[in-house]
């Protein structure tokens, strides 16, 4: 049992070792593996397959796993360290202190979007991008998107979706007009605010957080957090309200076979949503 802490906490020591060890595990290679994994689930809507990871029920289920796996590989190279998580409803501007020299960096600079400065601009020779869907070897961001304004959400954004009673619904994808998942997942059909919740704070980030690739930012992970301790909330403010769909959609349904009810075991691990409901067994949150 370890705890996961909100970044604002974290004291100078704490920092300086996650940081040394995202960096060790981007130098030996393991690091891409899982930007690359992330990538290789993406699929939306329309590709044809299975949805693990995204617009689909498992997307909290899913996203656990992937986080304690990699923060697993983090523990093999220092057994101290976990993943930190990041409150956009309240660290919510570029002067936030996950953005600081000694942390995560600050924004991509005008033109290029290139990041500059912090353990994790390529300038210092340490973080290549390797993985990745577009041209370019450097991290980049664009906080806020200037040219098209975005805001990050807001708690009452947050609590608004803490308030479905029901986890998810059909036709259990992107379209789905109610239940929580879809609410924080954020999507919505067009309009200005066609982009909520983890949606929006990937669009607010900009850069590289766009993509699939989006673990190659190393503040998808302190974002990812965050939701998972927010499906955390959820749970415990509807104790009563479990994950659906309950059991495998039936071959009519024309979601059978690509989205995963409670006891489908998803990849690329081969556990199931039952398994991954409690995350008390392996962390907790401050």
């Amino acid at each position: 049992m370890y705890t996961r802490k909100n970044q604002r906490n974290l004291t100078r020591t704490e920092k300086k070792r996650l940081v040394a060890a995202l960096l060790e595990l981007k130098r030996s290679g393991r690091y891409d593996e899982f930007v690359r994994m992330h990538g290789q689930y993406y699929v939306s809507d329309a590709e044809d397959g299975r949805r693990a990871a995204h617009m689909t029920p498992s997307f909290f289920p899913w996203h656990r796993r992937f986080l304690l796996e990699f923060e697993r590989a983090l523990q093999a190279v220092d057994p101290g360290v976990s993943i930190p998580y990041w409150d956009w409803t309240t660290d919510n501007t570029p002067a936030s202190s996950l953005w600081a020299e000694d942390f995560l960096g600050g924004n991509g600079r005008s033109g290029d979007r290139q990041v500059m400065t912090g353990p994790f601009a390529y300038a210092n020779g340490n973080w290549k991008i390797n993985a990745r869907i577009t041209d370019g070897t450097f991290l980049t961001r664009n906080f806020g998107r200037p040219s098209h304004p975005v805001s990050l959400p807001t708690k009452a954004d947050v609590d608004r979706a803490l308030r479905r009673p029901v986890y998810d619904a059909a036709p259990w994808d992107s379209t789905v007009r109610t239940g929580f998942r879809n609410e924080i997942e954020g999507w919505e059909a067009g309009g200005n605010d066609r982009w909520r919740n983890h949606n929006r704070v990937h669009r607010w980030v900009g850069g590289l957080m766009m993509g699939a690739t989006s673990p190659n930012d190393p503040v998808f992970w302190l974002h990812h957090a965050f939701m998972d301790l927010l499906w955390t909330r959820w749970r415990s403010a509807h104790p009563d309200a479990g994950y659906l769909p309950r059991r495998k959609l039936p071959e009519s349904d024309a979601q059978h076979g690509r989205v995963f009810s409670l006891d489908e075991p998803m990849p690329p691990w081969n556990v199931t949503p039952a398994s991954l409901l409690d995350h008390r067994r392996f962390y907790r949150y401050a």
